[in-house]
């Protein structure tokens, strides 16, 4: 059976109508069901139960569906490296970042690009890890960059951790609290905290801190993606932002922004990672923006699912 009609079994399990698969692989609807038809005849098996509503695999059709994926995957790898050989050549590549990674090392790290190869065309996605993760497995980005403590485990998916970034929380000059030598944790939240969308772990130790019968009744003043963002409302306002010290170094060092001394809070950082699909073998300058991430010592690096 060849690659196209694999493409059309998967097509049919993914958009559950033969109308809207008909239109993904560019063919007329009788023509995607032929194809289909003539597929279960040569394997043998029935992949898809027809309903009303919708088309829906049979059990051999998940099995037959999973395996298809995989091969149309490899295939396109294998129609990638061949051209990454034949070419030898640096290329374009777009790749995915979180927020704290956005507000850190990203600026520096493309304007060397810039510098380096004024001919390369870079594609940057700045958003959470979940958004990225689709992006990934779609194949939109080559690699991204991102807070992995939530990652779901994916054999398909590998990880090296990143180096980690201290964080804490910080008031704007002549904010109130900084008339205090060390405050406690409800003292600060009652001014309101600005963030990213904070890990699950971290979630579950500040709703502690505060007595929170659970995560669920955790909820911030402002979660946003953007820590530029967060950054010039907490300049504006009474809000606490809580961020990495990379993140806001210039602001402390300009004293526009101060450091917060907690009582009995325990050490927060940031733990990025670098994530690639498992088996898919990166562009030459993909691989060469992952060599200068500022990549964690090799005993801490780690594969999922591995």
């Amino acid at each position: 059976m060849d690659l196209k009609r694999w493409a059309h079994i998967v097509a049919v399990a993914d958009r559950r109508s033969f109308i809207r698969a008909a239109e993904q692989v560019h063919l007329s609807q009788p023509a995607l069901t032929r194809s289909i038809q003539a597929a279960e005849a040569e394997l043998g098996l029935q992949l898809f139960d027809r309903g009303t509503q919708e088309v829906v695999a049979t059990p051999a059709g998940e099995f037959i569906v999973a395996r298809a994926r995989q091969l149309l995957f490899d295939s396109r790898c294998l129609e990638r490296d061949v051209g990454l050989y034949r070419s030898r050549g640096l290329g374009d590549t777009a790749f995915g970042v979180g927020p704290f990674p956005a507000a850190t090392f990203l600026s520096p790290l493309l304007a060397a690009m810039r510098r380096e190869f004024p001919g390369i065309k870079l594609r940057v996605e700045i958003s959470n890890w979940q958004l990225l993760l689709k992006r990934l497995v779609e194949e939109d980005v080559e690699f991204f960059v991102a807070d992995t403590r939530d990652l779901p485990a994916d054999p398909g998916l590998q990880v090296r951790a990143l180096r980690h970034e201290p964080g804490r929380f910080y008031v704007r000059a002549g904010h109130p609290l900084t008339t205090r030598k060390s405050v406690t944790f409800p003292q600060l939240w009652t001014h309101g905290v600005v963030s990213v969308r904070l890990p699950a772990a971290v979630r579950a130790a500040v709703s502690g801190l505060l007595g929170l019968a659970s995560t669920d009744e955790f909820a911030p003043a402002l979660e946003c993606d953007d820590v530029e963002i967060l950054k010039k409302v907490a300049l504006d306002c009474d809000a606490v932002l809580a961020a990495p010290h990379a993140a806001v170094a210039q602001e402390v060092e300009a004293g526009t922004l101060h450091a917060l001394k907690v009582t009995g809070l325990p050490p927060l950082s940031a733990q990025m990672g670098l994530v690639t699909l498992r088996g898919r073998t990166p562009s030459p300058m993909a691989e060469l923006i992952m060599g200068r991430l500022p990549m964690a010592p090799a005993r801490t690096a780690r594969g999922r699912g591995a």
